[in-house]
């Protein structure tokens, strides 16, 4: 089976990351803009971030076989400096038009504070004016208030359900989101957003129709190979195949080509891996490490997803 991950930061992972990801299936993923940890302190270090999902780490991805898209937003946490926004709001229609940016995102709730809705309406705004999708970040806390209160939102705007992914779901809120018509997404995060046990739970009970999966890996205790151990549990729990594929891949593809950015070609016509190749004159190599260029092999051993 291949798989994509749709929400996954891998601006804070490793180049092992990545071989496992391309070695587990993993031929795709998608890079919401997000908070890197600490606050960022004015529009430059935003814009140079904004440069780098779009450039590099595009590149690198490529480099080891996987295709990499990004969403560019300004997440609901750095909403809240508003010199910081308002100066993120000129940036955004710029780096929103680059070449692989899939929806404005991730947006939406952190502490349910005004300037966090303010900018959540100024986005959504842009995201209509671009033609763009949206992907809503939901809060950790006061989950399900937060959720219906960011649907209550993009539908006073006017947005298309179908136009816009809700992720960060759980129990209490797959419901209300999939009767309302959104993407349903789930990330596949231990201790702190989903399980893959309570994923399983959640496709039977409620079915594959516009549900998908992501691992949200970034640079807390996460798990960038979650898209396929969720895949693979799903599979021992009789799940379908052809349901699997649905969450772990179809529906994700299904809601992001509407962007026009994200293609099956993509993948299965990409460009051999050739780590000769430079962005800005730099390489994924360092030290003496020799160049991988592929041929029929991968680009590591077959790892066994336990």
């Amino acid at each position: 089976m291949i798989f994509i991950d749709p929400h996954v930061h891998m601006i804070s992972r490793t180049t092992d990351d990545y071989k496992a990801m391309f070695n587990a299936g993993v031929v795709a993923v998608i890079e919401p803009a997000f908070w890197i940890g600490q606050p960022r302190t004015n529009a430059g270090a935003m814009q140079d971030y904004f440069s780098m999902i779009v450039g590099w780490e595009r590149f690198r991805a490529s480099q080891f076989g996987v295709q990499h898209y990004c969403t560019i937003g300004l997440n609901s946490k750095e909403a809240n400096n508003e010199e910081l926004a308002e100066k993120t709001m000129d940036l955004l229609p710029r780096y929103a038009s680059k070449e692989g940016v899939v929806a404005i995102g991730e947006i939406g709730f952190d502490d349910m504070t005004d300037l966090e809705e303010k900018y959540f309406n100024l986005q959504i705004d842009l995201a209509k004016k671009l033609d763009m999708l949206v992907l809503v970040h939901t809060p950790h806390r006061n989950k399900k208030e937060g959720t219906l209160k960011s649907m209550d939102i993009c539908e006073e705007h006017g947005l298309d359900p179908s136009k816009v992914v809700i992720d960060h779901n759980n129990e209490e809120t797959v419901k209300e989101v999939l009767d309302r018509g959104y993407w349903t997404a789930f990330t596949i995060y231990p201790g702190t957003k989903m399980g893959n046990e309570r994923m399983v739970d959640i496709v039977k009970e409620y079915g594959t129709k516009r549900i998908f999966i992501d691992s949200a890996a970034d640079w807390g205790h996460s798990d960038p190979l979650g898209v396929p151990k969720t895949a693979k549990l799903m599979l021992q729990r009789g799940i379908s195949e052809e349901d699997v594929k649905k969450v772990c891949y179809q529906n994700a593809l299904d809601a992001y080509k509407q962007s026009g950015q994200i293609r099956e070609k993509d993948w299965f016509n990409r460009p051999k891996i050739d780590q000769r190749e430079t962005f800005s004159g730099n390489t994924v190599l360092r030290g003496g490490h020799k160049p991988f260029v592929e041929d029929n092999e991968l680009i590591d051993d077959d790892i066994i997803i336990e």
